[in-house]
């Protein structure tokens, strides 16, 4: 969720090694592929805002230090517009974590993928621009395999999990919206963006689990935890964020953002595969068709859309 752009002058990786560049960012997309299901088995109904502020305030240190001469230099105003972005993101965070909670990996997954459907057509409607016909269709496309993808046993109402997850998804894009829109941040570096908004997220999460209702405390969670538990929450906190931020910036500055961007496009398909290999979940022969044609309509989106 990061806006970044390769330096014009910085010339693209010869074809024999583009996959010493290229190896790193399919892993992060593995990592985020597989995060569905990891904060799914350390996490209740009970213990979200627990596990956000202990997943989040686990990097942010290491961020500060990292960007502390960025942050000092950014002004009023992108502070404030950081901050803003970031009680988005803390939204999202929320909608997530309480939807895989509810649903399962795979579908988390799946649905979450839709940003990348929503983002262009939401940008058309801003910009008043209307979409290429392909790109609508494979929205369409996309839409009828989540649709596919949500029943179980026949059709029913999607789960609590799938409609938060599709929230999401619509988070996320008036997030992308926002920071490509914003002229508050405008100027400021990614990855002191980056902190600022995770410090806000990471603020809302403790005062709202400071609330009556907001669940056992997060230094309580964290005394139950065992080995599995804080080698998942560590492998979320190290290898989904900030090992993940640190790839991104290193990647597109020697391939480009369009290159980068397709590789982290398969986050959906190792987040079913680690669900139904690992997780054992199933989906069925509806809900099969159903991935096939979201994997499908967003590469599709995708690809149509850049051009």
């Amino acid at each position: 969720m990061s806006s970044l752009a390769a330096p014009p002058s910085v010339p693209l990786p010869a074809p024999r090694r583009a996959w010493l560049t290229d190896l790193p960012v399919l892993l992060v997309a593995v990592a985020w592929g597989a995060s569905y299901l990891t904060a799914k088995g350390i996490t209740t109904g009970s213990t979200v805002l627990a596990v956000l502020v202990l997943r989040f305030a686990v990097v942010l240190p290491v961020l500060v230090v990292a960007g502390w001469r960025g942050l000092r230099a950014l002004s009023a105003a992108q502070w404030r517009g950081a901050g803003l972005l970031g009680l988005v993101l803390s939204g999202i965070f929320l909608l997530e974590t309480y939807g895989v909670v509810h649903t399962s990996a795979t579908n988390a997954g799946l649905i979450i993928s839709l940003t990348m459907i929503f983002t262009p057509l939401a940008e058309a409607a801003v910009t008043r621009v209307r979409p290429p016909a392909s790109f609508v269709a494979a929205a369409g496309l996309s839409v009828a395999g989540v649709v596919l993808l949500t029943q179980s046993g026949g059709f029913t109402a999607p789960s609590v999990g799938d409609l938060l997850m599709l929230l999401a998804a619509l988070a996320r894009t008036a997030h992308v919206l926002l920071m490509s829109r914003s002229r508050a941040v405008r100027g400021a570096d990614s990855l002191s963006l980056t902190t600022v908004q995770l410090g806000g997220a990471v603020a809302v999460f403790a005062v709202l689990a400071a609330l009556p209702g907001g669940g056992p405390a997060p230094w309580t969670v964290a005394a139950g935890f065992g080995v599995r538990e804080w080698a998942a929450l560590l492998f979320l906190s190290v290898f989904c964020t900030l090992a993940a931020f640190a790839v991104q910036m290193w990647a597109v500055r020697r391939t480009s953002p369009s290159r980068v961007s397709l590789l982290l496009g398969t986050e959906p398909l190792w987040a079913a595969a680690a669900g139904i290999a690992i997780g054992g979940e199933r989906l069925g022969v509806a809900g099969l068709f159903g991935a096939a044609l979201v994997l499908a309509g967003t590469s599709w989106g995708r690809r149509a859309a850049d051009r």
